[in-house]
């Protein structure tokens, strides 16, 4: 079990994150204003979880305008969707152990 636990992501450990990466991973980029409203959180809570994926380097963000109103568009990098894989992985290996030890 300590295995599976290891190859976990700090980075993923909030719902939120989790979240945003789910969305990142099934879209080619996502907008702010839909990611607040598919996960129901406030501008300030999902700015600083887009910032701490950003930092990691799993989310990249892509500024512009669409008839002259500011557009954000997030996208997962090639790391982060390495990393949720491997994080989607782990737990998916640690509910199988714990399945067949029952």
């Amino acid at each position: 079990m300590k295995e599976h636990l290891t190859k976990l992501y700090k980075a993923f450990d909030n719902r939120t994150r989790l979240g945003i990466m789910s969305a990142l991973m099934v879209n080619e980029s996502v907008d702010f204003s839909t990611l607040k409203e598919l996960l129901g959180v406030t501008d300030g809570n999902l700015a600083s979880h887009l910032k701490a994926l950003e930092g990691t380097g799993f989310v990249q963000v892509k500024k512009s305008f669409i008839d002259r109103k500011p557009n954000t568009q997030y996208h997962a990098t090639r790391e982060g969707r390495k990393a949720f894989n491997q994080h989607l992985d782990a737990l998916a290996n640690l509910i199988r152990q714990q399945h067949d030890n029952v």
